[in-house]
């Protein structure tokens, strides 16, 4: 079989999969995220080994596109509209929500005597959650009441505030072992770079697409402002999720001739995420989980107790509903390739603690990839049945 027969075939076949798993979910209490992730580890790597390794070997390339599409999509949300009523909320939680996270697992390594550099960076990388999990449990729950989008725009800011302390984080661990890399540098580039490239795409962007069909962005304009971001982003070597999210966000708030600005794009978003956490599970590393040991499982505590409990404050602090102060944090729980990657950023800046590091992120987002998005669907079920 040669290779374009073997591509169309797998990807094919990948989609069918993950449309047969899309239906088993809407009749089972799982999202469809654990089960496309359950589906990727069954015919992955430890499962029957059905994907071709040069499909996994590409999974890198899906998944910026994914993401990139996702951050679009999540900045297109961030509307005046929508904000307009629950600016101080959203900030009080998500913010809260990252600096407890961070802080109590970094407590919790310490006490267990880890290191401090470890224990700091792990904790950094602890604040961040995963949009592309939490947006499709949204999307796949039909749900767009108050609490929804709060959450949306909680997992927007997220990986910013994340962003954020994982700079602050590397910045105290750089300083101690003699790197000139400071904080200044780290953050505004990293984060300062990507809102102002995203702001420069933005607004050009905002004035000249939906001309064609008036009012609606086609498919081809869309297409091309999520690849070019993501491109020039990478190519500058700032985060391509931050900068397709403030592209996202100056478009939906500056194009007054819009009706409907990113519609076009989730007809092409559907079937990517669809393909991005089939491989996703089938490249999971699970032979960490079993040895992840002791750190980990305080890992995994702490971020827990932090979402849960920093969300619950942050919430009190803006004066929220009990029902956002008892359930936005369990929707926050997925975390997934974001991490990883900060972790690999990590470990090239101080190699001697690469094993560790990895070894822990990658087993602990095992689990909260295919446990988060469940609690993320029991939130918002609880949602629900408070609006009636």
């Amino acid at each position: 079989m040669n290779d374009s027969a073997q591509f169309l075939l797998t990807i094919g076949c990948l989609l069918l999969l993950g449309l047969a798993t899309s239906a088993i979910a809407r009749h089972t209490f799982l999202p469809r995220v654990t089960l496309l992730l359950l589906l990727g580890i069954l015919i992955g790597e430890y499962g029957l080994d059905l994907i071709p390794n040069w499909l996994l070997s590409h999974f890198d390339l899906i998944a910026n596109m994914t993401l990139l599409m996702v951050g679009f999509l999540l900045g297109g949300k961030l509307t005046h509209k929508v904000l307009k009523n629950s600016v101080s909320e959203v900030v009080w939680i998500s913010l809260v929500a990252a600096i407890s996270t961070a802080v109590l697992v970094f407590l919790g390594l310490i006490l267990w005597q880890v290191p401090w550099p470890i224990a700091l960076i792990l904790g950094c990388i602890a604040s961040a959650t995963a949009p592309a999990a939490i947006m499709d449990v949204i999307g796949e729950s039909g749900l767009d009441n108050s609490f929804s989008q709060k959450l949306v725009s909680i997992v927007a800011l997220d990986d910013i505030w994340a962003l954020i302390i994982f700079g602050v984080g590397l910045a105290l661990v750089s300083s101690v072992n003699g790197s000139q890399m400071s904080f200044l540098q780290h953050v505004s580039v990293e984060l300062g770079g990507a809102v102002l490239l995203g702001v420069i795409l933005g607004i050009p962007a905002a004035r000249l697409t939906g001309r064609i069909h008036k009012g609606r962005p086609i498919l081809t304009e869309a297409l091309a402002l999520v690849f070019v971001c993501g491109g020039l982003a990478m190519a500058l070597n700032v985060s391509y999720l931050i900068t397709a999210m403030v592209m996202g966000a100056v478009v939906a708030n500056w194009a007054k001739h819009h009706e409907y600005p990113f519609h076009a794009i989730e007809g092409v978003e559907a079937p990517l995420l669809m393909i991005f956490f089939v491989l996703a599970g089938a490249s999971l590393d699970l032979s960490g989980v079993t040895t992840m040991g002791v750190i980990a499982v305080i890992y995994l505590l702490g971020r827990i107790i932090g979402k849960v409990f920093g969300a619950a404050l942050g919430g009190y602090c803006a004066g929220s509903s009990p029902l956002v102060k008892r359930w936005m944090g369990i929707a926050l729980l997925p975390q997934a390739g974001v991490p990883v990657g900060m972790a690999l950023v990590a470990s090239t800046q101080f190699p001697q603690y690469q094993q560790l590091l990895l070894s822990v992120v990658v087993a602990t987002t095992v689990i909260f990839d295919l446990v988060g998005p469940i609690f993320t669907r029991v939130s918002l079920d609880k949602s629900t049945l408070r609006d009636r």
